[in-house]
């Protein structure tokens, strides 16, 4: 409907990924660049996350449009959730054969004959596997092993996984250890800049014939940022709506009581994602704390499977002001030792998570609580 009244020969915001609107944001320009230092060493692992929206399957749609597939064999996995066996079929598949009536063995062994073949064309094989934080510990196993099959020194396969930011903490697992240090680049995905709306804007506006019809004001670009934080999935989804709104209300320059309007039906069309856009709201003044002793805080902090109950606040008589005053001291004293306690637990588990999981040193930290 909007591309009839803007005069525009096709839908510049649709959701679905096409590699035909591609855009160089400087986050994308360095995803390419590590990509294509991958490529170039035509060995081990690129990894690229990022959250869902962010352009993870156009990126890859872009580098396939770019690499020339007389000399690139390529394997897609878009599935998730793949056993070992099922990786291995797929793989199969992407060599041409049918792995379903064989074993694993015999899988194993008729993928690595289809690699020589590959090979012997002139071609290398790329293997994407997309939506990787889904695959299992074993299937991604599989995965390195299937790294390993040479020819002369040279790596048969090489393998580029794409998956949403959960993927970098599931690399941690210590049975991936040996897939970690194949890993030769990796690059997480950002939204785009505040700066970037309006260029991305017109530049897919342009790749439909946009002769300046509709416009956007400086301060409806800045709410659509705001709305969209940047991520171009939900960006398209906003300019859309957007475009839509102007066709029905005869808009030709949008400003930010137009991105209003539109922001309140989307609102009220998807009331879950609210919260996402929403800051986070103000925490009150807190009331003065009661009075409370340090071995109440500490075993908390140290794990204790049950906090001690919060003692009374303590009545002073109206008459006891000295009594008062050194009781506020002697409180004022608890809270700097519980912060430095606090703060050296917190140092611990930094260490511990830095140094993969060694044990740390707690005897500093109960001699001081104590």
């Amino acid at each position: 409907m909007y591309d009839d009244h803007y005069g525009l020969s096709g839908r510049p915001f649709q959701l679905t990924p096409d590699p035909t609107f591609w855009f160089d944001t400087a986050t994308h320009r360095k995803a390419m660049a590590y990509l294509g230092y991958g490529l170039s060493q035509g060995e081990g692992f690129v990894a690229i996350t990022g959250e869902p929206g962010t352009g993870k399957t156009t990126l890859m749609g872009h580098l396939l449009g770019e690499i020339d597939r007389e000399r690139m064999n390529v394997i897609t996995i878009v599935s998730t959730q793949l056993r070992p066996d099922d990786l291995l079929r797929t793989v199969c598949a992407g060599l041409g054969f049918d792995g379903e009536p064989l074993s694993k063995a015999e899988m194993l062994r008729e993928i690595e004959r289809g690699l020589h073949g590959v090979a012997r064309t002139g071609k290398r094989t790329l293997l994407i596997v997309d939506e990787a934080q889904a695959l299992p510990i074993e299937t991604l196993e599989e995965l390195r092993l299937l790294s390993n099959f040479q020819a002369g020194g040279y790596a048969l396969l090489q393998i580029f996984l794409l998956g949403q930011p959960e993927f970098r903490l599931k690399l941690q697992d210590a049975r991936l250890d040996q897939l970690r240090q194949r890993v030769i680049a990796m690059h997480h995905l950002e939204p785009m800049d505040a700066d970037e709306v309006e260029p991305y804007l017109i530049h897919r506006l342009s790749c439909v014939g946009w002769r300046g019809k509709p416009r956007f004001t400086n301060d409806a670009i800045a709410a659509m940022y705001r709305w969209s934080h940047g991520i171009p999935r939900r960006l398209n989804q906003l300019a859309s709506r957007v475009l839509l709104y102007g066709a029905i209300e005869r808009v030709e320059s949008f400003g930010a009581q137009d991105l209003a309007a539109v922001i309140a039906d989307l609102d009220r069309d998807t009331p879950e994602e609210v919260a996402f856009r929403q800051p986070a709201p103000q925490p009150r003044p807190a009331a003065a704390p009661e009075p409370y002793e340090l071995s109440d805080v500490v075993p908390m902090a140290m794990g204790s499977p049950t906090p001690s109950s919060r003692p009374q606040p303590v009545e002073v008589p109206e008459d006891a002001n000295a009594a008062l005053v050194k009781r506020i001291g002697e409180l004022e004293e608890h809270l700097r030792h519980q912060d430095e306690a606090l703060r050296r637990v917190l140092t611990l588990l930094v260490d511990w998570v830095e140094n993969d999981g060694a044990k740390p040193n707690l005897s500093a930290v109960r001699g001081n609580a104590a």
